[in-house]
C-alpha cells in the first residue's frame, strides 16, 4: 500500500463525505476508493468511518486521524513549495491575510492583474481586520495597517505609507458647525474604530507642534467601512485612511478637515507593514506579493 496515497484518498473522503464523490475529486473508481481506505484501515487495526447506505462519517478515531493526516499532507505540501519557490519564478501556493477594507479597496481590484503576471502561483487571500497568527493560522504573510509589534519570530517590512483624514459630511458640518482648530474636536460626535480602548485620542502633528484630543461619540466599529458609511450619512466625523475616502473627499461627498496637519488615533503610525517568517525571506512568493502591493501603495494618487 501506497501509504501517502492511501492518506490523500482518505482525507478527501473526510472533506467530500463519500467515497463516490473524493473518486470524482480525484479522478478515479468509487472502487478504487473503497479499497484504499480499507487497505489504511485495516494497516492501522481501526475503523476510521462510520458507513451506512446514505453517508460516510468519520469515526472518533477517523477524526483524530484526520487532523494529523491533514496537517501532514499540507506540511508536505509546503516543504515541495518551499524548494520549488526559490527557482526562477514564484510558483505554488500563498495563502495571504489582508485588512478588510484595504482588501476590498486597494487589492482585489487588482487581484487578475497579479494572478496574470504569476500564471504557477495558487492564491488564497483572507479578509480579515484581526492580528493572525502566521505559524498556527499557516499565512505566508499579512499585510497590517501601522507599525506590527515587534515579535523575534516575526519579520516586519514597511512597504509603503499612507495619510489619514478627519472627514465630515457637508450635511453634518451645517447642523453642528466647522471645527476651527483641533481642540473643537472634542465637543463633536466622532465615529471611532474600535481598538481594543475605551479612551481614544486623536493626534494632530505639525512643524514643531503635537496637539493630543480624546474624542467620543456614539458609534465605534471594527470595520472602516463602517464608519465611512457612518460619516457619508452625517452621523459624525470619522479619521479615516485617504485610500478610503479619497474620492469621496474629491466629489464633495466629504470634507476633509485640518489638512494642514498629519492626525493619527492614538500613537498609531500610517504605515502598510508586511509580516512574514524568517523563513520566508527567500521565498518568491512572498516576494511577488509583497512587491505587488508596495507597487499599489506607490502609484496611488
Amino acid at each position: 500500500m501506497d501509504k501517502l496515497a492511501a492518506l490523500r484518498v482518505f482525507v478527501e473522503v473526510a472533506e467530500t463525505g463519500g467515497f463516490s464523490s473524493a473518486a470524482r475529486r480525484l479522478d478515479c473508481a468509487a472502487s478504487s476508493v473503497v479499497r484504499s481506505v480499507d487497505a489504511l484501515e485495516e494497516s492501522l487495526g481501526t475503523v476510521l468511518f462510520n458507513r451506512s447506505t446514505r453517508q460516510v462519517t468519520l469515526s472518533d478515531a477517523g477524526s483524530a486521524y484526520y487532523a494529523r493526516a491533514k496537517k501532514l499532507l499540507e506540511d508536505m505540501a509546503d516543504a515541495d513549495a518551499s524548494v520549488s519557490d526559490r527557482g526562477g519564478e514564484p510558483s505554488g501556493p500563498l495563502r495571504v491575510s489582508v485588512p478588510v477594507a484595504f482588501g476590498l479597496r486597494c487589492i482585489v481590484p487588482r487581484i487578475a492583474e497579479f494572478l496574470s503576471a504569476y500564471p504557477k502561483l495558487a492564491l488564497d487571500i483572507c479578509l480579515s481586520d484581526a492580528i493572525v497568527d502566521l505559524i498556527s493560522e499557516r499565512f505566508d504573510v499579512a499585510i497590517r495597517l501601522g507599525e506590527a509589534a515587534p515579535l523575534a519570530e516575526v519579520v516586519s517590512k514597511p512597504i509603503g505609507k499612507f495619510q489619514r483624514y478627519v472627514v465630515a459630511s457637508p450635511d453634518y458640518l451645517q447642523a453642528h458647525g466647522y471645527p476651527a482648530t483641533p481642540a473643537d474636536v472634542s465637543v463633536h460626535d466622532c465615529l471611532r474604530f474600535s481598538l481594543g480602548t475605551e479612551l481614544q485620542v486623536w493626534t494632530f502633528c505639525r512643524a514643531h507642534e503635537t496637539i493630543k484630543i480624546a474624542v467620543t461619540g456614539r458609534l465605534k466599529a471594527n470595520n472602516a467601512e463602517v464608519l465611512r458609511q457612518a460619516a457619508l450619512d452625517g452621523t459624525g466625523m470619522a479619521l479615516l485612511p485617504d485610500w478610503l475616502v479619497r474620492l469621496d473627499v474629491q466629489s464633495g461627498r466629504l470634507t476633509r478637515l485640518f489638512g494642514d496637519y498629519d492626525i493619527i488615533p492614538n500613537d498609531a503610525r500610517s504605515v502598510v507593514s508586511a509580516l512574514y517568517l524568517p523563513n520566508q525571506r527567500g521565498s518568491l512568493r512572498v516576494n511577488a506579493f509583497i512587491d505587488f502591493v508596495a507597487t499599489l501603495i506607490a502609484s496611488a494618487p
